[in-house]
């Protein structure tokens, strides 16, 4: 699809990105306005880095709000500013998450770490649809809700057993939401990433695209290719616009084939 035809897709909608101040989410912020959206309105604990990306992207059309989406009152606040500032609310992209600073299997778990996971993983997104979905609701306009999940809600985490979980629950979530606010027009949907080079994936040892390969070559179709944050964020971006205006309920995986692999029978 032209660049063209989906700025007209997205014209006019207002956006929000949690954890829009890096990574992914920065650039699924770029991404969005580059192809039209009227205002995206980005979200993060760390002001300096979320202003300076708002400014890059154009304060007429970026805002940064510092946010924790795990506090119900701060999701509900910002949500509201957003409505009353730009007009409304068309789609929210809840990507704010976290991964263990520990190794996590089930054997050592540590449910400290485990309890920080899941409360910003499954609690925040929880919060953040639930919010995003009241505030679509009020205005009777419809909108998209896109969720963050991951490849590892469907493949086994070797390390990450708290992480895994957490992505899992977004994948319960997201399906009970669309088939509850459907009939509001709302339409929400998943993205599943592979393994992307981000901050988060630097607290694994993925740094480089050598790094990825090394590791997770073997479980993707796509041989010698890099997942990137824009492959990403142009998922985002179709599910965000009218061009998927019948798409709902849907976990877009975005990992190279890791997901269609089929079961392989040692010699």
């Amino acid at each position: 699809m032209s660049n063209n035809l989906m700025k007209k897709k997205l014209q006019g909608k207002v956006v929000i990105v949690t954890g829009g101040s890096s990574g992914i989410g920065e650039t699924t912020a770029r991404v969005l306005a580059d192809r039209g959206a009227r205002a995206v309105v980005i979200t993060g604990l760390h002001s300096e880095r979320g202003r300076a990306v708002a400014e890059s992207i154009g304060l007429q059309r970026c805002s940064y709000v510092q946010c924790d989406v795990t506090d119900e009152e701060q999701v509900a606040a910002m949500i509201e500013w957003t409505a009353k500032t730009y007009g409304g609310l068309d789609v929210m992209f809840s990507n704010a998450g976290t991964v263990s600073s520990l190794p996590q299997t089930v054997l050592d778990l540590d449910l400290s770490e485990y309890d920080r996971v899941m409360r910003v993983n499954a609690r925040g997104m929880a919060v953040c649809v639930k919010q995003a979905a009241r505030k679509m609701v009020e205005m009777g306009t419809g909108g998209a809700i896109i969720c963050m999940a991951s490849a590892a809600a469907e493949k086994a985490a070797g390390k990450a057993t708290d992480y895994g979980m957490s992505k899992r629950a977004v994948l319960g979530l997201m399906r009970s939401a669309s088939l509850q606010l459907g009939p509001h027009g709302i339409r929400v949907n998943s993205v599943s990433p592979g393994v992307v080079i981000t901050p988060l994936a630097a607290k694994y040892g993925l740094v480089t695209p050598a790094d990825v390969e090394k590791h997770m070559g073997p479980y993707t179709s796509l041989k010698g290719a890099t997942l990137t944050a824009e492959n990403v964020a142009d998922a985002v971006a179709f599910l965000a616009s009218d061009e998927a205006a019948f798409v709902a309920g849907v976990d877009l995986a975005v990992d190279g084939g890791m997901v269609a692999l089929p079961f392989q029978l040692s010699n």
